[in-house]
């Protein structure tokens, strides 16, 4: 087993800048989602929630290990996602939105598609610095990143939680539809597609527990897993209420 750093140390100043701006950028979503003592997740404002998740996740790392090569992916999509609240779509409140079953239900989601979103960007990071150590030449912003080996069993670290997380989604949904959302269950394109990647994300933690799965075969199942997630949900909803104006 590939242990983690024990040592180190993350740059302060930096870290006190990005506290700065998601504090920002959460008091914004929080205006976007909570207004007139109702509950607004539109599309645009879904994408903005679930990129501020996975900014705090990777700020919250930082402390404790060497992501700091995740920023250019994760900052840049932050950036555009911050915006997202302005894009056109449906503005209608959420049912059941004072039910204390539904907010738990969309902080778990957020925290698993946050964990999620950094295990996708933290494997093309990985694919990124697998193609430059076979060319031998490493650009500085990836030869200060931890060995290979070690950011494997960090990505499976991030998978592992983020699968626990999405399996509560998941589960919840599946039993308490009705309750949550005011409606029976009904399998949905939304539905099937998050079943899908639920099972995507099981069938690559069994292959790399039972089978040792890692390098290209692991970083294909994380982004096949996270591509599908990225449609049960933002894809669909993109359809249904920017497309379509339902």
């Amino acid at each position: 087993m590939i242990e983690l750093p024990t040592r180190w140390h993350p740059a302060w100043g930096e870290q006190a800048i990005v506290a700065a701006i998601v504090l920002l950028h959460a008091w914004s979503v929080g205006l976007a989602v909570f207004r007139d003592g109702k509950v607004f997740l539109g599309v645009g404002v879904a994408m903005s929630a679930i990129v501020m998740v996975t900014v705090i996740i990777h700020w919250l790392g930082n402390f404790f290990y060497n992501l700091r090569g995740l920023q250019l992916l994760v900052f840049p999509v932050a950036a555009v996602c911050a915006l997202a609240p302005a894009v056109p779509g449906t503005d209608h409140p959420m049912p059941n939105a004072g039910v204390a079953m539904l907010t738990a239900h969309v902080i778990v989601a957020l925290l698993a598609y946050g964990l999620l979103t950094i295990a996708a960007l933290h494997a093309l990071l990985l694919s990124a610095l697998d193609r430059k150590l076979r060319t031998g030449a490493l650009p500085p912003v990836l030869a200060g990143l931890p060995p290979l080996l070690t950011m494997e069993t960090m990505l499976f670290r991030i998978i592992v939680a983020g699968f626990v997380l999405l399996s509560a989604t998941v589960l919840s949904g599946l039993l308490f539809s009705e309750e949550l959302f005011g409606m029976p269950l009904t399998f949905t394109h939304k539905n099937v597609f998050t079943l899908i990647s639920w099972t995507i994300f099981a069938a690559l933690l069994v292959g790399r527990f039972l089978f040792g799965w890692r390098g290209r075969i692991a970083l294909r199942w994380t982004l096949w897993g996270f591509g599908v997630l990225l449609v049960a949900y933002l894809g669909t909803r993109v359809v249904v209420e920017v497309l379509l104006g339902r």
